[in-house]
């Protein structure tokens, strides 16, 4: 196994001035950016506060964030990687791994591999909500919709592909979605990761304010589907740490150098599999730059996890962005964007982030 190479000190205060500008634009509360390589102890960066209703609790290492789609790859392409092992195949239609999928349910003949590719060509909005009071189990309900697409044909990003992935995991494995994800998290030593909802607390960050004077969301998922489903879901509804996403980068990037089973479907996982725009392919769950070497991919709350297999570097970005702004894939291009060179050594140059901005 070879080491991995360090990071630059002048990437890490590029990335830490840039959050602090976020801070102070009001962009985000704060936030914190865990960074390392697979061969040496974490770093954190941090910023600003947790919330005003968390009183001056400071963002920290152990602090709790919903980091939203996150959960794709922190639970739903993990669990089929794990899957794989018994049996699990990502080019079967997903029909044969679930039983109460008709064969003339158009979503029946999906497979994984498209589903984790975002190729299934099932409809691009999630819309559960649909499907209050019907009594039929939701992945049939969600396979007998039309497509709107050939499957394998074009990328589009597709939550309920991972809805319906998470309930056949589920079905396969004879179990809860959150029970599978609970048991190898605990292997992997993620033991600050939980399906919410969780308990609100100074460590846990609120996110959204939905009606004007009320409470935030606090503990309790921010996707409304995820919410709708208990809080348990293929796509979103996942709780961590920035240690513990640490603790999941080191594990994937070193399993990656020494060919273990979790690195060899991180390395299958970053071949592309459709074309998102020029220099940007998806593999199966990851977006994948730099040629293919960096793999990478956001929550809407205003996370983000980096990995570079190559150099064993790895970047997370945890911050409740939500908390002031729903645009956050404009306000959040900054940071995500120098995070993504700085990840992959190239240039920098000029100011690392806008100059501060009122919130209003």
């Amino acid at each position: 196994m070879t080491l991995a190479v360090p990071w630059k000190p002048n990437a890490l205060a590029d990335l830490s001035e840039c959050l602090d500008l976020m801070t102070a634009d009001g962009t985000v509360p704060g936030g914190v950016i865990a960074h390392g390589t697979f061969d040496s102890e974490p770093g954190f960066l941090t910023s600003g506060v947790v919330a005003p209703e968390c009183g001056g609790a400071r963002p920290g290492q152990d602090t709790v964030y919903d980091v939203a789609s996150l959960t794709k790859v922190l639970a739903t392409w993990l669990l089929v990687g794990t899957s794989l092992m018994d049996g699990f195949t990502l080019d079967t239609p997903v029909r044969e791994w679930q039983s109460d999928i008709s064969d003339e349910a158009p979503g029946g003949r999906v497979t994984v591999r498209q589903i984790l590719a975002h190729t299934s060509g099932l409809r691009a909005d999630t819309r559960l909500d649909q499907y209050r009071n019907r009594v039929e189990p939701l992945a049939e309900l969600i396979c007998a919709e039309p497509l709107i697409a050939e499957p394998g044909t074009g990328h589009r990003y597709i939550n309920r592909g991972f809805v319906l992935l998470g309930l056949v995991l589920a079905h396969h494995r004879g179990r809860r979605l959150d029970e599978l994800a609970a048991e190898i998290w605990q292997d992997l030593g993620m033991t600050n990761t939980a399906y919410g909802p969780v308990t609100r607390s100074a460590q846990v960050a609120p996110t959204e304010r939905r009606l004007e004077g009320g409470p935030r969301l606090w503990g309790m998922p921010h996707d409304d589907n995820a919410a709708l489903l208990g809080g348990v879901a293929g796509h979103a509804g996942v709780f961590t740490t920035p240690a513990d996403l640490a603790v999941f980068a080191a594990h994937l990037l070193t399993s990656h150098a020494t060919d273990g089973p979790l690195g060899r479907w991180l390395a299958h996982s970053m071949r592309p599999q459709a074309a998102i725009e020029p220099g940007l392919d998806r593999g199966l769950a990851w977006i994948l730059a730099d040629e293919g070497r960096v793999a990478y991919h956001h929550g809407f709350t205003g996370t983000s996890l980096y990995l570079a297999p190559a150099t064993g570097r790895y970047l997370a970005i945890c911050t409740n962005a939500v908390y002031h702004h729903q645009d956050n894939r404009t306000r959040l291009a900054p940071l995500r964007s120098l995070a993504l060179k700085a990840i992959t050594d190239a240039p920098q140059g000029g100011r690392p982030c806008p100059a501060p901005r009122s919130r209003l």
